[in-house]
C-alpha cells in the first residue's frame, strides 16, 4: 500500500511503500478516507518535534484520520462503519494512564503519538488499530471526519477550563481564542454556541479569509498588530474564558492581563525555549485577588472525540467549505502541505466512501 512519511534527514515528505498491515487480536482493519494537516505535521517534517518508531529511519505522518471499517476482526464494529481513531498509544504495553483510560493525561514518556512520536501514522492506505481507540461518527460526517481530532482537542480545552471553575457559580459570557488558525477557527464555532461574545486574535491584515470566516460566524475580529492581548479589555472588553492556541509564549502571561475577575485561560500551543521579562508581582496579585486561572491541555480523550463529532454535526456546510481550502489526492499529496496565506486547513484524500 501507499504511505506518505518523512525520512530521517529529510525535510520534506514522500510518498513511499510500505505492506498492509493485518489486525491483531482486538484490532480492527481501516481503510482510510483523508487524513488532515496540521501545524504539527510541519514541525515533524522539520525535525522540531516528535520521532519514528524505534528502529526505524521513517515516520508515516497523519494524527487527523477518518476512515471506514474494512475487516471488523471480532471487534465491536461492522464493515463499511465510518470511524475516527484517536492519537495516543501505550508504549511498550501499558500504563496507569491508559488502564484508567486517561491516555490525554500521562505525562511526556509515558505515550506513543501516532503520526508525530514513537509509531507511525494514519497517512496510509489501510491502518489497524484497537477498537478501544476507534470512535464511530456519522456517515454523513465521513466527508469531513479528519476535523474530529483537532475540534477534540478544544472539547478537552473547554472542559478542563469549566471544570477549574466548578467550585463556585460561574456562567461566562465573554471568549477570547488567540490564534485564527484552522484549530483558532473550529474553536470559534465551537464556543459560538455557548458564549454570548467571542473574539478571535490574529495578526492578519484585511482582506483576509481567516477574518471572513470569523466574522461570518458573529464573531469580532482583533488585530493584534493594533491591539495586543493586554489591551483587549480596554479595547473590548475583559474576557471570562481565553483559549490561546498560538505558541507565543508571551501570550500565556498576557492572557492573565485579559482575563476577567474569575476568568480562566487555557494554554494550548506550545512554544521553545524562550526568556523575556514580566512583572511577575503584578501577574501574581491579578491570580490571586481577582480569582483568575490558568490550565495546561494537550492532547484530548475518547470523550472529547465524542464530543467533537456532536459539534461538528452542527456546524453548518458553509463554514466547513470555507474552513478546508484544499483536498488533495496522492498524485497532488505536496499541496496539501502548503503554508501560505490563502492556505487554512487541508487533507490528503486516500479513497472515498461509499455507503453500504
Amino acid at each position: 500500500m501507499k504511505a506518505i512519511a518523512v525520512y530521517e534527514g529529510a525535510d520534506e515528505p514522500v510518498v513511499t511503500e510500505k505492506p498492509r498491515p493485518e489486525p491483531a487480536p482486538g484490532e480492527a482493519l481501516v481503510r482510510t478516507l483523508r487524513v488532515g494537516v496540521d501545524g504539527t505535521d510541519h514541525e515533524v517534517i522539520a525535525g522540531g518535534h516528535g520521532g519514528a518508531p524505534e528502529g526505524e529511519d521513517h515516520l508515516v505522518l497523519g494524527h487527523e484520520a477518518v476512515g471506514v471499517i474494512e475487516d471488523p476482526n471480532d471487534t465491536p464494529f461492522e464493515a463499511g462503519d465510518v470511524v475516527v481513531p484517536t492519537v495516543r498509544r501505550p508504549p511498550n504495553g501499558a500504563n496507569e494512564y491508559f488502564a484508567r483510560g486517561e491516555p490525554d493525561m500521562a505525562p511526556e514518556g509515558r505515550y506513543h503519538e501516532r503520526g508525530i512520536v514513537g509509531a507511525h501514522g494514519f497517512m496510509a492506505e489501510y491502518f489497524t488499530s484497537p477498537a478501544e481507540f476507534l470512535a464511530e461518527i456519522p456517515p454523513a460526517l465521513a466527508e469531513w471526519g479528519f476535523l474530529v481530532e483537532p475540534l477534540s482537542i478544544a472539547e478537552k480545552a473547554v472542559e478542563h477550563a469549566y471544570a477549574s471553575r466548578s467550585a463556585f457559580h460561574w456562567e461566562p459570557e465573554s471568549a477570547l481564542v488567540l490564534g485564527n488558525g484552522s484549530l483558532g477557527l473550529l474553536t470559534v464555532a465551537k464556543l459560538d454556541a455557548d458564549f454570548e461574545r467571542v473574539y478571535c486574535l490574529g495578526r492578519r491584515e484585511r482582506p483576509d479569509p481567516t477574518i471572513d470566516i470569523i466574522e461570518s460566524l458573529d464573531a469580532t475580529y482583533v488585530n493584534s498588530n493594533d491591539t495586543p492581548v493586554s489591551s483587549v479589555p480596554e479595547a473590548h472588553e475583559a474576557m471570562d474564558f481565553v483559549f490561546e492556541a498560538t505558541g507565543y509564549a508571551p501570550h500565556a502571561f498576557e492572557t492573565i492581563e485579559a482575563l476577567a475577575p474569575n476568568g480562566v485561560g487555557a494554554l494550548l500551543g506550545v512554544p521553545g525555549d524562550w526568556e523575556f521579562e514580566i512583572d511577575g508581582g503584578r501577574l501574581h496579585r491579578e491570580l490571586v485577588l481577582h480569582n483568575k486561572a490558568l490550565v495546561g491541555s494537550v492532547n484530548s480523550g475518547y470523550e472529547h472525540f465524542e464530543a467533537a463529532v456532536d459539534s461538528l454535526s452542527r456546524f453548518s456546510q458553509g463554514f466547513i467549505d470555507d474552513l478546508v481550502t484544499g483536498v488533495y489526492g496522492l498524485d497532488e499529496f505536496e499541496a496539501a502541505f502548503a503554508d501560505d496565506d490563502t492556505t487554512i486547513k487541508t487533507a490528503v484524500e486516500f479513497g472515498s466512501y461509499e455507503e453500504r
